[in-house]
């Protein structure tokens, strides 16, 4: 494919709003997982929350909109300047000529699971100033994020589990090699809920301490929320920044929540990652792993690394500073590695102290001071939806 440029980018997750405390924790080797506290949640596991969400108010016009979903990507545009670079962006290209493409998972769910506290006792009715389209339905991120910042482009959401945000970046290139936008808001945005905190808990993958990827004592995931967002376009010329240079995307269908044991799926995803970019493995700098923490994920994923790229690309999973942010993961973890692309440093896999040898990688258990060149990104998702991306720098 053609590199495209990421122009602007943002993240903000429990570490913090934007990109310098973002850059700070991992760079420092700090996180931010504490235990859960969430709303009615009673549950003894760490979690990743977001500061100040409830804080947020949405628009008046943007009402129907309001939800600890929607708060929180308003939240995040707001970081790094970037609702601006986007209106930039969009008076550039033309309106017409901008896509959307944001990945989610769970959504406004958290709204309806309070909602059915205060159903009709007789009827059973949810109270009526309940807008499951406005807060629930998985369009509505697009949706507010497409009223908020006047997109009139097409407007995709992916929904994919923990690979969503990581195939927007896709989706959205497609669409510009197509010719039928010039620009796109790529991101992801996922939100704490209970019905993904008890899930989870109920499938014995969580940890009831920080979540330690690819630690010889790993025991599970903790579970995060966040928001990132990237501004992808057509390199200007004599552009420079950080560009996405590849793609690769697979779907093994093994299990519904299971990956497959030999990592098929996720090894096929980061080989047409690099045929996307003209790349070798001896070509990568660093690889940011999807790194879940749970026993056979981490498993699954080493088999695919050693078996797709070898032993000696050093190698990590940011989930240990943020927790699994689930459809905000690729995007988050894309900013991580545009980050280290840009500010010249590796980042550790935090609260992993010893890493486990069996599984046979480099595995960086603290920051290095190296300035990448290249960097992929691995998000695997449940039904076996694969997507990594490649970033580099570009001059």
């Amino acid at each position: 494919m053609k590199p495209l440029l990421l122009s602007h980018y943002t993240a903000t997750s429990c570490l913090g709003h934007g990109l310098e405390p973002f850059a700070a924790a991992l760079r420092g080797g700090r996180g931010a997982l504490k235990p859960c506290r969430f709303e009615t949640v009673e549950l003894d596991t760490a979690i990743g929350e977001v500061i100040d969400v409830d804080a947020e108010r949405l628009p008046a016009r943007l009402a129907i909109f309001d939800c600890r979903n929607n708060r929180l990507a308003q939240l995040a545009l707001r970081q790094d300047g970037f609702d601006a670079a986007v209106r930039t962006a969009i008076a550039r290209v033309g309106r017409g000529r901008f896509g959307l493409f944001l990945g989610t998972s769970t959504s406004g769910i958290l709204e309806t699971e309070i909602a059915y506290r205060h159903r009709d006792p007789l009827s059973g009715r949810l109270p009526a100033a309940f807008n499951y389209a406005g807060s629930h339905n998985t369009f509505s991120v697009a949706a507010f994020v497409r009223a908020l910042l006047e997109i009139d482009g097409p407007a995709v959401v992916v929904s994919t589990a923990c690979s969503s945000s990581a195939k927007v970046f896709a989706s959205a290139a497609r669409m510009i090699d197509a010719g039928v936008i010039d620009a796109a808001l790529v991101g992801g945005v996922d939100s704490l809920c209970l019905t993904t905190l008890y899930g989870f808990h109920s499938l014995q993958l969580t940890s009831t301490r920080p979540c330690r990827p690819f630690a010889a004592d790993r025991d599970g995931i903790s579970i995060g929320e966040g928001a990132a967002f990237a501004l992808l376009e057509k390199p200007a010329p004599g552009a420079r920044g950080v560009a996405l240079l590849g793609v690769g995307e697979s779907s093994d269908a093994y299990h519904l929540s299971s990956p497959h044991p030999d990592g098929l799926g996720a090894s096929a995803a980061m080989s047409a990652a690099l045929q996307s970019a003209g790349l070798n493995a001896s070509d990568l700098d660093y690889l940011n792993l999807h790194g879940t923490a749970t026993p056979s994920n981490d498993r699954a994923e080493a088999r695919a690394v050693l078996d797709t790229l070898g032993a000696n690309i050093p190698c990590s999973s940011t989930k240990g500073a943020t927790g699994h942010t689930l459809g905000a993961a690729g995007a988050l973890e894309a900013v991580a590695c545009a980050l280290a692309l840009t500010e010249g440093f590796l980042p550790g896999g935090i609260n992993t102290s010893v890493a486990d040898a069996a599984l046979g990688l480099k595995y960086l258990t603290s920051s290095q001071s190296r300035r990448p060149a290249t960097a992929m990104s691995n998000s695997f998702g449940f039904g076996g939806t694969n997507c990594s991306l490649v970033l580099g720098s570009y001059a």
